[in-house]
């Protein structure tokens, strides 16, 4: 019998509602066959999204994907297909390369476990830290896919999987560090309470890397494939380069630039007056000045004849400036004993010779830190410089972490 796309969906949520309360996923599957068959990636993204917005929570969610996976494998098996050098080709070689370092890892790990003591595991263990320095050097990978890939598929109405998988990199992550704390230091207890956790810690790591990168190929990947678009996919690739690759990218795939494409220029963008478009996003006039007279620093900048051109109105400036001093030239601005300190740094800037010079000073018993910048445009033409001041006393008293919001009421 055929479904009409609400009573499918319908059906699909119930199912995944009895495998939370805990039916067999054989049973569930059995007894949503029809409903299952022609399911896709997309499909399974946005009901597990749905009930979220329902009330199920994020990690109820997340803790039992496994159990949807089985019910939802056959529908998935068979990647969309992505060229290489594309994101999502990418991303797919680097789990290759990340299943074959979790194999690796359990070859040592497995080697430390048949050794007697810690001498006898010296080399298998030297070898180990190498397989959690390149699980380290994941990172950027995870990067690419939480600051390029995930908030494309958020424009395209895809939020949870995402979040979801977010969720998954910073258990990774934590894993991950506490497998580098172990292998750097195995004599810190004993052999075998070592191996025990060893062993533990690297089959918990290679359960959840695989798992999770069996959802981003087969779930998130292929819906991925699906909602973005060909501009999107040449923007992304061009963000890819920026944030870099790992140790075990395939160097072929990112050789060189990224496939030709021009950037979107200002004048392509729907012009709105009183709003000033960047690369990197639009704002208005009156968030541009907000945000400046916000920052905690302040900011004067100084344009290419020398002249005096803007200063932020940040709360407490260190240095007292006013609108007077607008077009004024900048060694006016400054005692007579320092105007070849000034000219020096101006001098060194319009060469190309040195981008940043940086003083601190006493002043009423707090300590100033005034650095210089050299502000040059895409092509390293010389526009100004930015003089940027700030205090601080109290950030040379910050030790340790503070992850947690300590508001009062």
């Amino acid at each position: 019998m055929g479904f009409s796309d609400e009573e499918r969906k319908r059906l699909l949520k119930e199912a995944i509602r009895q495998l939370h309360a805990g039916a067999p996923p054989s049973e569930v599957k059995e007894r949503f066959k029809l409903a299952l068959e022609g399911v896709g990636p997309l499909d399974i993204a946005r009901i597990e999204q749905e009930l979220i917005g329902e009330g199920i929570s994020r990690e109820e969610i997340q803790r039992l994907c496994d159990v949807h996976l089985e019910i939802f494998k056959e529908q998935l098996e068979g990647k969309a297909e992505a060229a290489p050098g594309s994101p999502v080709g990418i991303l797919r070689e680097e789990h290759e390369a990340l299943r074959r370092i979790s194999e690796r890892l359990s070859e040592l790990v497995g080697d430390i476990q048949r050794a007697e003591d810690l001498g006898s595991a010296k080399d298998a263990i030297e070898h180990l830290r190498g397989v959690a320095a390149d699980l380290s050097d994941a990172e950027k990978h995870y990067l690419r896919e939480e600051n390029v890939l995930f908030p494309i598929l958020e424009r395209h109405g895809i939020t949870e999987p995402p979040a979801i998988m977010w969720m998954e990199h910073n258990q990774l992550r934590e894993r991950k560090k506490q497998l580098k704390g172990l292998v750097e230091n195995p004599g810190g207890m004993g052999f075998a309470e070592f191996k025990e956790r060893l062993g533990e810690l690297a089959a918990s790591l290679r359960d959840l890397l695989s798992s999770h990168i069996f959802k981003e190929d087969n779930i998130l990947f292929p819906a991925a494939l699906r909602v973005v678009t060909d501009r999107e996919w040449m923007d992304a690739r061009r963000e890819f380069d920026e944030i870099g690759y790992c140790c075990f990218t395939p160097g072929h795939l990112i050789k060189g630039a990224a496939e030709a494409a021009e950037k979107p220029r200002a004048e392509e963008r729907p012009m709105v007056e009183g709003v000033l478009e960047f690369e990197t996003g639009s704002l208005s006039k009156e968030e541009v000045e907000a945000i400046l007279n916000t920052l905690p620093v302040d900011i004067t900048f100084v344009d290419k004849d020398d002249s005096v051109k803007y200063f932020n109105k940040a709360e407490g400036r260190v240095f007292v400036r006013t609108k007077a001093v607008i077009g004024r030239k900048v060694q006016l601005c400054h005692p007579q004993k320092s105007i070849h300190v000034v000219n020096k740094i101006l001098d060194a800037f319009k060469r190309g010779e040195r981008d940043v010079a940086e003083f601190w000073i006493q002043k009423e018993g707090r300590l100033i830190h005034i650095r210089y910048f050299a502000v040059r445009d895409g092509g390293g033409k010389y526009l100004g410089t930015m003089e940027v001041t700030q205090d601080i006393t109290d950030l040379k008293k910050i030790e340790n972490e503070k992850r947690l919001l300590d508001w009062e009421g």
